[in-house]
């Protein structure tokens, strides 16, 4: 069973890097942030059309965790990212490149 999602009095308690970190490594929050990097917004079930084999049940829950970290918005047009969560996929880009060459090296 999943861990529960965190909520705001958890996170406080907690280095932020490390609830960020958690928050990452949840099955699907990269790949929504991943879906929603360009700044179009998305439908719900276009974001669970492009998440592959994400069940919608985790779908909803990953974008209500999102939401409540205020990362991701719900507006007319459907989710897209925060001005925080544009951030954060900006500074997750050198991480990636990172990856890359890393695993290239394997």
């Amino acid at each position: 069973m999943p861990a529960p999602a965190p909520d705001a009095a958890h996170l406080t308690a907690r280095r932020p890097i490390m609830a960020l970190l958690e928050q990452l490594g949840r099955k699907g929050t990269l790949r929504i942030l991943w879906e929603l990097r360009d700044g179009s917004p998305q439908s719900f079930r276009a974001l669970q059309a492009n998440a592959g084999e994400m069940s919608p049940s985790v779908l909803n829950d990953r974008l209500k965790e999102l939401r409540a970290l205020l990362i991701v918005e719900l507006a007319e047009a459907g989710y897209a990212l925060t001005e925080s969560g544009t951030e954060l996929v900006k500074r997750l880009k050198p991480l990636n490149q990172w990856a890359d060459r890393w695993f290239e090296g394997l």
